[in-house]
């Protein structure tokens, strides 16, 4: 398998950020971490072999990129929620500028749609792109996420949170961008409903629901009490909303 680590320039941020690229060929799938925030973290828990008879065939090319979560959202010590959320809105300009552009400098196409994924935190990252760039990433596959963001800024809430709450901020989505959304973007909401995923089930419902009135094409699929907030049922789950897109 191609394995490739690149560090790209991140202005908003002021420092360069870890980007490990895997594959020759195939759709683009950007991959988030959860709370953990490496880079490499897919790689470390399997998730990377799960997927590489994928990936070797050509069929998918996957890009896993470390997060800002801790300075963002659970280092609570760092600052306010209001100072905090900042570096968020700093990491969201870094994805959807210069990681858009590598990825699709390096698919060899202006527009290529891109994919997006993650497991717990990283599923709210995945959600939240997709929500808001529609027209570049085209799938979120969210596992095991929370998506209501107050929950790491123990209930504060300012616009700039408001912004990047999709608990919030989908009920009042309209016009030109939700026709977008609408149009270009489809979100697969998987949870387990055994150890650990307590809150992580109700926001997925509640999410789902949101799509559901606002006429967001999406899916909900819960799995059975067993299954647990772990990587072995990620990879599982990944491979089984993943194998109709790749395969086509």
């Amino acid at each position: 398998m191609l394995k490739e680590h690149h560090l790209i320039e991140n202005k908003a941020m002021g420092r360069k950020m870890h980007v490990w690229k895997y594959g020759h060929f195939g759709i683009p799938l950007l991959v988030f971490p959860s709370a953990a925030g490496m880079a490499h973290e897919w790689d470390a828990h399997g998730m990377i072999e799960a997927l590489a008879d994928w990936i070797d065939a050509g069929k998918l090319k996957v890009f896993c990129t470390e997060s800002n979560v801790a300075e963002a959202w659970t280092r609570k010590e760092d600052g306010t929620p209001a100072d905090r959320v900042k570096r968020h809105q700093a990491y969201e300009h870094f994805v959807t500028h210069e990681l858009v552009d590598f990825i699709r400098a390096d698919c060899q196409s202006e527009d290529i749609e891109i994919g997006t994924t993650g497991t717990s935190m990283g599923a709210y990252y995945a959600a939240n792109f997709a929500l808001k760039k529609p027209e570049v990433f085209s799938y979120a596959l969210c596992l095991s996420g929370r998506y209501d963001i107050t929950w790491m800024t123990d209930g504060f809430n300012n616009h700039d949170i408001y912004l990047a709450n999709p608990m919030a901020y989908v009920p009042n989505l309209e016009g030109e961008h939700l026709q977008k959304i609408r149009e270009k973007t489809f979100l697969t909401l998987v949870c387990g409903q055994g150890k650990w995923e307590d809150g992580n089930i109700e926001d997925t419902q509640k999410l789902a629901s949101l799509f559901e009135a606002k006429g967001i094409k999406h899916q909900c699929d819960l799995w059975g009490p067993d299954v647990s907030h772990q990587w072995d049922w990620w990879k599982r789950q990944a491979r089984f909303h993943l194998e109709p897109r790749v395969m086509g």
